[in-house]
This record gives structure tokens, sequence and C-alpha cells, in this order.
């Protein structure tokens, strides 16, 4: 005879003690998992997310990866913005042990994609602080667990640093790189050595295949990607004297082609899409946001101020559109992150900004890359 199952919650019907747990908020449900088996088999069971997300209690968090300034090592923490509490994550593990000290990630040299919606993460390749050359790891992180994992299985099949990466369908694409290979002589810098080996990781299979190849090699500015197209451009260098270039990945037809004119010149920041739309912060004057147009193939200026000037870069961005609205985060030094509200009325486009100010343990912390997951 099978012994009954204990109850989620003594005293309670099966189905009011689910409901309770669903109510328990991102970060506490790896510490409730604790608490009893039953608890864990609950909270881990595939349906507890999408039941969350049916009852709209799966709510956008920004998600900010830091560096300390000192140090280089990075911090991983999440913040509420309806409460504006941050939580500090699991630290990131490093799968490449250093037999010297522990190793730090090198800034920037990382890419990192996102599934909002599944409230997934994925760290890609980068460059260690002890060592000069790219890594083929892939790291991933999920909200539902708050732990990583490292994929030691499906790592990149080409080790990259300074490169592109962008979610297109539930799927990851990579583009470009840099560095020095491990345990060879071959040096990649900038441009004209970057790959153009392009690779697309499937979560769900676990298996990574190679799909077009980028016409022409494109160092590292910015990337973003809108609906099913990943842009990748150059953006503007000083001492500009050279134009820059620009490709788009059509993931339907699986082909590159180049960036139109008005796109490529007109990105003179980091950007961030929201729905449909590709908006841009520039990196010179007031830090004023302004968004594409497709049909039109020209840059437009956002009514309302730039970036709060209590704002200092580096900016680390990221934007969510729900059914309250859409907004922005930038994330700046010392994880000061203003919010911009973003309104459209008759085709014009509108910010209005407030700055949640980062607690002062965080002065020294610089964002490198910020993403809203749903947890």
């Amino acid at each position: 005879m099978e012994m009954e199952e204990a109850a989620l919650i003594p005293g309670l019907p099966h189905e009011i003690a689910e409901h309770c747990l669903l109510h328990v908020p991102f970060p506490h449900q790896s510490t409730v998992r604790s608490v009893s088996s039953a608890w864990n088999r609950a909270i881990s069971h595939p349906t507890f997310l999408h039941t969350r997300k049916a009852l709209h209690l799966s709510l956008p968090y920004v998600f900010v990866f830091a560096f300390h300034r000192s140090t280089l090592r990075l911090q991983c923490l999440a913040l509420d913005p309806r409460s504006g509490r941050w939580s500090i994550l699991p630290p990131m593990p490093m799968p490449v042990p250093s037999s010297h000290s522990d190793p730090a990630l090198s800034p920037s040299s990382f890419a990192c994609a996102a599934n909002a919606v599944r409230g997934e993460l994925f760290f890609l390749g980068g460059t260690r602080s002890d060592r000069n050359s790219p890594m083929h790891t892939l790291i991933s992180y999920k909200t539902s667990t708050n732990s990583w994992t490292v994929e030691e299985e499906s790592s990149m099949p080409t080790a990259r640093s300074y490169f592109s990466a962008g979610s297109i369908g539930g799927k990851i694409i990579v583009a470009g790189g840099g560095g020095v290979e491990e345990d060879s002589n071959s040096v990649y810098n900038g441009n004209a050595d970057s790959s153009s080996v392009v690779e697309c990781y499937d979560p769900v299979t676990s298996q990574w295949s190679q799909v077009a190849e980028l016409r022409s090699r494109i160092s590292k500015y910015d990337s973003a990607v809108v609906g099913k197209k990943m842009y990748i451009t150059e953006g503007w260098r000083w001492p500009f004297d050279t134009a820059p270039r620009g490709s788009v990945y059509d993931a339907e037809m699986d082909c590159w082609g180049e960036m139109k004119l008005g796109l490529r010149e007109g990105w003179t920041g980091s950007s961030v899409v929201l729905g449909e739309k590709l908006f841009v912060i520039s990196e010179c004057g007031e830090c004023r946001v302004k968004v594409y147009s497709e049909e039109k193939d020209t840059w437009r200026g956002v009514i309302g101020s730039g970036v709060p000037v209590d704002l200092r870069k580096p900016f680390a961005m990221a934007g969510v559109v729900d059914e309250e609205g859409r907004r922005i985060y930038v994330v700046g030094a010392g994880l000061n992150v203003a919010v911009g509200s973003m309104e459209e009325v008759k085709g014009e486009w509108t910010v209005e900004w407030e700055v949640v100010q980062g607690p002062e343990s965080f002065s020294k912390l610089s964002p490198a890359v910020s993403k809203v997951l749903y947890a």
C-alpha cells in the first residue's frame, strides 16, 4: 500500500496550498524549496511557472551584471522596479579553474542573451582576466531555481570574445568575435580577424548548428533583435575617419543583408528594443533618446529630456512592454537606475524619467549587461 503524500500545508486543501506557493515572490522561491520535499516538487514542476504567468504573478525584474572597478569581480543582482529593492544572486561559476586565484571575467568580453518570458539567461564566451584567450563556455541561469548551470556538454563550437549574441524565437544566435585562441600563437585583433562564422544554439535540444555566415567581418559595437531579425553594427568610432558598417540577419530566410544607410549612420549609442521598435540613447551630448522608423529609414528624437544627469556612464540598458506600459531601464555607475516611461501619441514618442538610487555599497560597481526577465 502506497504511503499518502504529505500535505503541502497541513490543514489546507492541496489546491489552496498550491495557490499560496504561487504567491511566493522571486527570489525567495529557492529558499522555499528547502522547507520540504513536497514544496520543492511543487515549485520545480513545469506547470508552476506557467501558472504564475497565467495569473500574472510572474513579474519583470531588472537583472544587472556589474563589475567592481578595482577587482573586476562580477556581481550578479536583480532589481524589483516596483519596490526599488535589490537582491544579490548566486555568483556565476567560472567554468575553468585557476591554480593561482579565482579568475575574473574581463568586462564586455562576453555576450549575453535572454529569454525574458521563460526567465532564462545565457552567458557565452568571454576572456578571463588571468588569460588572454577567448572561451567556448556556455553558462545558463534560471529564475525558477535562482541558480546557474555550466553547460559543459553544450559549449560553443567556436571560442569567442567581444562578440554579439541575441535570442530569436527562443534560439540563441552568436556572431563575430576576437581574442587570442588558447594554446595557439594566432592573435585576433579587431575587425580584420574577427570571425565570420555564425552559430545557433537551441536550449530545448542543447544542440548547436551553423547558420549563414556574415558577409563581412564586423567589430563589436552594439546589436539588437527586432522581431525575427538581428542587427549588428560597428557604430561610429573615434577618429570617425570611416563610416560604420552594419549587417542584418533574417532568421526566417537564414541570410545576412546590408544594414540600411539611415539605420547604421544614426546608430550613435546603446540600443534597447520595445516590442517592434528600436531605440538608441546617444552617447554624446545630453544622452537623448531617439527611435528608428524602418519605413522611412530615419531616426526621430523622443520628446523629453535625456538620461538624468546624475546617471554616470557606462550605461547598460533593458526594456519591457507589459500591461503597465513601455519602460526602459538605464543602469549607470553605482547601479543608479533611470526608469523611462515611454508613450506614443499620434506618432510622437515621449519619455518621462525617474531615478532609483543604488545602495551606497554599490558605489564601486559599473554595469556590463542588463536584461529584463520575468520571475
